[in-house]
């Protein structure tokens, strides 16, 4: 049996990509040493799911990334260019990234090195950690691409795309590296030479079909049977009443506006509004003011069990994280997202490149476009109809039970 590190970012989110950590614990109930490692604060959820956990002080992944200048008061261009910058402070921030790097190094003198490491997409010091010792890096959740063509950049892509470089090479210089995980060409990424795992379908793809390397396995993803009961406020709603899910996952609650827009307009089309806020502080007044603002009848709770909850849902408004939109790929159940960072913009266009739902902006929720959204998919079968092929053809792939065995191929 193989020691098999899994390393995150201390985001619970991090954990799962579609699948992540559900596969950590599918190589542990086949006898691998499966350890996650991340920093103290994933403890909880890690021993949960009856795993090791192992803490570092430092990942290398940057969040809360410091607070947002007022772009009003900045030119455009440079307005652009911060959010670039900041994207990739996130992820590259050359001392953190060493700190993390140095972190898992001293955490492999203490307790033995891997045999396979599985990583988080966006953690540039499991890539440089995995070169050091020489062992195999897969990357969990995130497709190989092709370099991007660098005459097709912005100016301020390729501005950026040399800083990634400058601060790869200094990394690579102090640990004595060349970079072998990440890409060569004009934008820098993490990139495995031997294993990317993707829990969608190559369909989910298919705007960058041309791009996708060979490395990549997609093994979709398979809807969870529930393993416990159903919380009693959802068994107090009738069977009959569809419900409409509202959540902005567990980073970005403090939309409170998003919430009640999105609740209106799933109540003036008949279904229940389930407002998942999660567990973020948010200050009495302001809560109260949100219950004031969701209709009658408008269940708010703190967290929603998936699996107990998407079965009865026919549609979901959420915000475009991976696993938040994994789910609701493999329950068949129809989405509008309206991204608000990151990879989410990426989610919410390829949830309307699969016509399984509508991708709108921050600026179309404050015009009332969700009530048309909501409209519009609650009164179109071919979308529902969409929606369940595509979660018939995620299941098909095997899901996670696919991705160990691809993973077990490798040792």
């Amino acid at each position: 049996m193989a020691k098999i590190w899994c390393i995150s970012a201390p985001l619970y989110s991090h954990t799962d990509w579609g699948g992540f950590l559900r596969t950590a614990q599918g190589l542990a109930e086949l006898g691998h040493e499966v350890i996650w490692v991340s920093t103290e604060k994933l403890r909880g959820a890690i021993v949960s799911a009856g795993l090791p956990f192992y803490p570092i002080a430092q990942t290398g992944f940057l969040f809360p990334p410091p607070p947002v200048p007022d772009v009003t008061t900045i030119p455009p261009q440079e307005a652009v260019m911060l959010r670039y910058r900041r994207a990739l402070d996130t992820w590259m921030s050359v001392d953190i990234v060493a700190e993390a790097t140095q972190n898992l190094l001293d955490l492999a003198e203490k307790i033995g090195t891997p045999d396979l490491i599985l990583t988080d997409p966006f953690l540039s010091a499991s890539a440089l950690f995995a070169e050091k010792i020489g062992v195999k890096m897969i990357v969990c959740g995130w497709q190989a691409q092709a370099d991007l063509n660098a005459d097709a950049l912005f100016p301020v892509q390729r501005n950026l795309a040399t800083d990634s470089q400058q601060r790869l090479a200094k990394l690579c210089d102090q640990f004595g590296l060349v970079g072998e995980n990440f890409s060569k060409g004009a934008t820098t990424s993490i990139l495995s030479p031997h294993l990317h795992i993707s829990y969608f379908t190559p369909r989910w793809y298919i705007a960058e079909a041309g791009t996708l390397l060979g490395q990549n396995v997609f093994v979709g993803g398979i809807k969870p049977t529930p393993k416990d009961v159903p919380p009693a406020w959802l068994t107090d709603i009738p069977q009959d009443v569809p419900l409409a899910l509202i959540t902005l996952g567990t980073t970005f609650t403090g939309d409170l506006g998003f919430y009640s827009w999105a609740a209106q307009a799933a109540a003036r089309e008949g279904l229940l509004p389930v407002v998942a806020i999660g567990f973020n502080p948010i200050a009495p007044q302001d809560k109260a003011m949100l219950v004031k603002s969701l209709p009658q009848g408008t269940r708010l709770v703190n967290f929603v069990p998936f699996e107990h909850v998407l079965p009865r849902c026919k549609i979901m408004i959420h915000h475009g994280g991976m696993g938040t939109t994994h789910y609701a790929v493999v329950f068949g159940v129809m989405q509008i997202v309206v991204p608000h960072a990151a990879d989410q913009r990426v989610q919410a266009k390829r949830v309307a490149q699969a016509r399984v739902g509508l991708n709108l902006t921050a600026h179309d929720v404050r015009q009332g476009m969700l009530k048309d959204g909501v409209r519009a998919l609650v009164h179109d079968d071919k979308v529902q109809i969409t929606a369940t092929q595509l979660a018939d053809e995620m299941a098909n792939l095997g899901g996670v039970a696919r991705a160990v065995d691809v993973i077990q191929s490798m040792l």
